[in-house]
Order: structure tokens, then C-alpha cells, then sequence
């Protein structure tokens, strides 16, 4: 690995992305040998925020665009088993990203990376009883498994300590998992995983929803 950064948030504790991705995007090309020396953009298409990952997106396929170099999407979720795995997890692997508004944003794979659980949307009980019912507990990881421990750990799962690094989704995944993609997004087409419609979206059918009442 190169070059890993992560931004966190503002003193006002607002995401950082929109400013500063770009600069250390930046840093990443320079710290490889230059752009001349990069062949490939990877991106994170989510599931995640509305606002971050259409700035990501939106970023990778600009800079695909000006720099004539190809844009592949990666799966978050993908990219935080890839780091279970690398963890030492022998067995399943159960990504869990916290999805706000009491919810998760979850998928389960198999010993080798193989997706069983295609992503989706639980409530942490509903994920908990799920996992519950595997014939074997899996290892479990992400800012979802941290703030929902405790009602992960109804399903007889262990959850590593909370600052524990495989708990954050790693550029490093991210980028390995879109080197070895056969296939790949082109940059036209790379499209976020919301998994459920933005909170913009949800407000307007909450208002009209008022109004005709």
C-alpha cells in the first residue's frame, strides 16, 4: 500500500469529502509515481450516504473522464469482507455498515469472499435472528457491528473490539477487489447502492403525504 488516508470530519464534525477528496486523491497518484503511473480508478459505490457516495462517484468518473483512464465500482460491503478475511476470519464473513436510522446495512460471505447474503437493509434484531440461525456463527465487522453490538451479540457472534482496524472499510480492499474484477463498471455507468431511497426523497412523500391529508 502506497498511500491511505482518511479524512474524518470537520471541527463543525461535517463530512470532509467534498473539499478535501480531490487533494488527497492527489496525494495517492503522487505517492504511486505520478498519474502517468496509474492505470485504474477504483471507487466505493456503497451502500452508504446519499451525499458521499454521489461525490465520490462523481469524482472517480470526472477524473476517468479528463485522465482517459477507466473507472471500476466496488461494493463496500465487498470490500469490508475482503479485510475479515484478511483479519484471519476462517469461516463466514457478515459486513455491517451502520445504515442510520436504527438501521444496518448488511451482507453475508462465504469462507472465500463469495457473497451468500446479497446486500440489504435490516434492523439490527431482524440481522441479529438472522445470524441466529446460521448453522455456524460468522466473523463479524463494520461501524454497524460496533454500534449495534449488543444486539449482533444475541445471535452468538464475536465482535472484535471497537478499535479494531478491521472494523473500517480499507482504500486498500477497495482497490484490490477492483484490480481483480475480470469485468468492471465503465465510468458512464458506475451507479451508487442506496439500498433505500434518500432522506430528500422520503421527506417530499412525508409533505405530500400532509398535504393531502
Amino acid at each position: 500500500m502506497l498511500h491511505e488516508s482518511q479524512l474524518g470530519l470537520s471541527p463543525q464534525g461535517r463530512p470532509l469529502h467534498a473539499t478535501r477528496l480531490l487533494e488527497e486523491v492527489e496525494r495517492a497518484a503522487t505517492a504511486a509515481g505520478g498519474w502517468k503511473a496509474v492505470d485504474l480508478l477504483a471507487v466505493g459505490l456503497g451502500p452508504g450516504t446519499f451525499t458521499g457516495l454521489r461525490v465520490g462517484i462523481a469524482t472517480a468518473r470526472g477524473l476517468g473522464v479528463s485522465l482517459g483512464l477507466p473507472a471500476r465500482g466496488i461494493c463496500t460491503l465487498d470490500a469490508l469482507a475482503a479485510g475479515i478475511g484478511e483479519a484471519g476470519a476462517t469461516g463466514g464473513r457478515l459486513a455491517v455498515l451502520d445504515g442510520w436510522r436504527g438501521e444496518v446495512f448488511a451482507a453475508l460471505y462465504d469462507p472465500t469472499g463469495e457473497r451468500i447474503w446479497e446486500p440489504a437493509v435490516f434492523r439490527p434484531e431482524e440481522l441479529a435472528e438472522q445470524v441466529a440461525a446460521l448453522a455456524g456463527p460468522p466473523s463479524v465487522a463494520g461501524s454497524g457491528a460496533v454500534r449495534f453490538r449488543q444486539e449482533l451479540a444475541k445471535g452468538g457472534v464475536q465482535i472484535p473490539d471497537d478499535s479494531d482496524p478491521v472494523h473500517r472499510v480499507a482504500a486498500r480492499h477497495v482497490c484490490a477487489l477492483a484490480a481483480a474484477s475480470a469485468g468492471g463498471e465503465d465510468r458512464e455507468e458506475l451507479a451508487p447502492i442506496y439500498l433505500r431511497p434518500p432522506d430528500a426523497e422520503r421527506w417530499r412523500e412525508r409533505d405530500a403525504f400532509q398535504r393531502a391529508e
